[in-house]
């Protein structure tokens, strides 16, 4: 279908855009989706049973519900933005942003918030309570979010945000399938391979059979044959199967929120997170030529949190990183919402204890490996090249917090922990254990931080830097970077360095050979061009093209700097919409080379 221009009438006006409901490629988005938040949900229900010991009873029956209305709700809510974000701009490519459980948060919630609490008490109806009253506070930081977002998105350059959510897509969506992979890789590696062919590349199947659908069809024929599944195990399954319908528990969250304060030191920097999340995930969406409503998607996700968590649910869900490789895969604005009612079907039912043995996991999680490789690449692809130094800067404090989190949980399996075992006999072991931890702690804002100062050298913006390391200085100093918790002069050191940051900065602005107006940074032609004297369709060139790519202070940031785009889900600017367009383009973002 193509209708991105209007086709004038006998009588010359333009005609209305005809929007389908569905097209073929919502089918392969709707399997890929489906198998994500299955993958989600199956994890935070074994997550809650296995490690926090609530009773199944209470998941099944009080979280899952919840979670289910949740995600038909917020996915209607998001195909509805999608509609009208496509009659706006009369074009049929406009794709729902994904909605549902997100991986991060789930384990943020279970181990940060839930699992200190039930070692602390052994009482999991407490340590379910915190959960619900963390899940709170995270909706109403989010919902004032909404009304600094915008701001916040105009002045980040686009490297720092899409830098920290490859960062997240890399470490925390990818890593764990990939190994779940190889753990039975004559399961999971031929699901994989269907899946990269038919999602990066043109190659089709005969009928056009849904990839995700044949990839799991071939995956679980593989794990039943090899004997990698259980039939006893379906059989007692579906033994247990019981309808759940969401009710208040109100109860519970309020003996949360009456123990509330010692929650703060966690709630608000993970609060900052899941609002800088979604902003970034926001960003991700207009460089794949998405631009929606950064306003009208955290209120949406704040106000998802509140109400689950009077159902219940410690689980908010998001919108939340993949909606490039849905785009990718041909999903436009039904997808989300047949995905969210599936899946929510499924959770009413009572369907996922029965679905967890009939489905082998390296079957289903390659889908999140190829999450993570798409929003790592778009990462570099949206950017000019020159800024890509400034994406891997913001990869980096997910890179510690990942490694931090394998560290302490292997430590954990083995009985002791790093503070028993003393940094020195780490370090011996060549583990800098304090440095990656002090670098992952506020992993999301310190990737956000650390682009931005990046992306102001490159740029040759030295005034800038220096006032986005002045501000992480301030956010390193009150704890919410680089510090185990918030409180005065938590990390007083990091804030010293930054601050001698902001110094050197300033002081090369001065320098006669380099001083030079923030307001007129250098131009893209400073940028060495590509060899070959043709026009090449590589997006990760594509913004290094003179003639298509504003100056660096303008370029995939110059869209949000009029405040009329945040108050209507318009298209992005001229000044964005050509790398923009270049990174959303199917056949480009998924055969170029990174």
């Amino acid at each position: 279908m193509s209708a991105d221009t209007r086709t004038p009438d006998e009588t010359g006006s333009p005609t209305t855009l005809s929007l389908p409901w569905w097209t073929r490629g919502d089918t392969n988005a709707f399997f890929g989706l489906s198998f994500n938040i299955l993958v989600n949900v199956l994890t935070l229900t074994t997550l809650s049973i296995a490690v926090v010991k609530i009773p199944s009873g209470d998941v099944l029956g009080t979280v899952l519900p919840a979670l289910g209305v949740a995600l038909v709700l917020g996915n209607l809510y998001y195909m509805v933005l999608a509609r009208r974000l496509a009659r706006r701009e009369n074009r049929d490519t406009v794709t729902a942003l994904p909605y549902g459980p997100s991986v991060p948060h789930m384990f943020i919630v279970v181990f940060v918030v839930m699992l200190p609490i039930y070692l602390k008490t052994n009482d999991p109806l407490q340590a379910w309570s915190a959960g619900l009253a963390w899940a709170f506070m995270i909706g109403v930081i989010v919902m004032i979010g909404a009304f600094v977002g915008p701001f916040i998105r105009r002045i980040t350059p686009r490297a720092a945000m899409l830098g920290t959510l490859a960062g997240i897509s890399i470490t925390f969506i990818a890593m764990r399938p990939a190994a779940q992979m190889w753990e039975a890789a004559w399961i999971g590696l031929p699901v994989l391979a269907i899946i990269l062919i038919g999602f990066f590349t043109d190659a089709k199947l005969p009928g056009n059979i849904p990839i995700g659908l044949v990839a799991l069809l071939v995956g679980t024929a593989i794990g039943w044959i090899g004997g990698y599944m259980s039939a006893p195990d379906v059989a007692q399954a579906a033994r247990d199967i019981a309808l759940g319908l969401p009710d208040l528990r109100l109860d519970l969250l309020a003996d949360g929120l009456g123990n509330l304060a010692p929650l703060l030191a966690t709630a608000i920097p993970l609060g900052v997170y899941n609002f800088t999340e979604a902003m970034s995930n926001v960003e991700s969406a207009a460089a794949a030529g998405d631009n929606y409503n950064l306003r009208s998607v955290l209120l949406a996700d704040g106000f998802g949190a509140i109400i689950g968590s009077g159902f219940g649910s410690p689980f908010p869900p998001a919108v939340y990183i993949g909606h490039p490789g849905w785009k990718d895969a041909g999903g436009r604005t039904g997808y989300s919402l047949a995905s969210g009612g599936i899946i929510g079907l499924m959770c009413l039912l009572g369907l996922f204890g029965l679905l967890a043995t009939l489905l082998p996991i390296p079957a289903i999680v390659p889908i999140l490996l190829y999450i993570g490789l798409l929003i790592g690449a778009q990462a570099f692809q949206a950017v000019p090249r020159l800024h890509a130094v400034a994406v891997v800067a913001a990869l980096l404090p997910n890179l510690a917090e990942w490694g931090v989190g394998q560290i302490d949980n292997a430590l954990s399996a083995a009985g002791t922990s790093a503070s028993k075992i003393g940094s020195d006999a780490l370090g011996q072991a060549g583990v800098v254990y304090d440095g990656l931890k002090t670098l992952g702690a506020g992993a999301v804002l310190a990737g956000l931080v650390l682009g931005t100062i990046v992306t102001f050298i490159l740029d040759k913006r030295f005034r800038a830097a220096a006032l986005a390391a002045a501000v992480g200085a301030a956010l390193s100093f009150i704890g919410l970077i680089h510090a185990a918790e918030v409180d005065w002069a938590a990390a007083p050191k990091v804030a010293l360095g930054y601050l001698f940051f902001a110094l050197v900065c300033l002081a090369w602005s001065v320098l006669p050979a380099t001083a030079t107006p923030d307001a007129d940074p250098p131009t893209e032609e400073a940028v060495p061009a590509p060899t070959s004297p043709t026009p090449t369709t590589s997006t990760a060139a594509a913004p290094d093209a003179p003639a298509t790519t504003p100056p660096p202070d303008t370029t995939a940031d110059s869209a949000r700097t009029s405040p009329a785009a945040e108050t209507t889900d318009s298209a992005p600017s001229p000044s964005e919409s050509a790398p923009a367009r270049a990174a959303s383009t199917p056949t480009e973002s998924s055969s170029s080379s990174v």
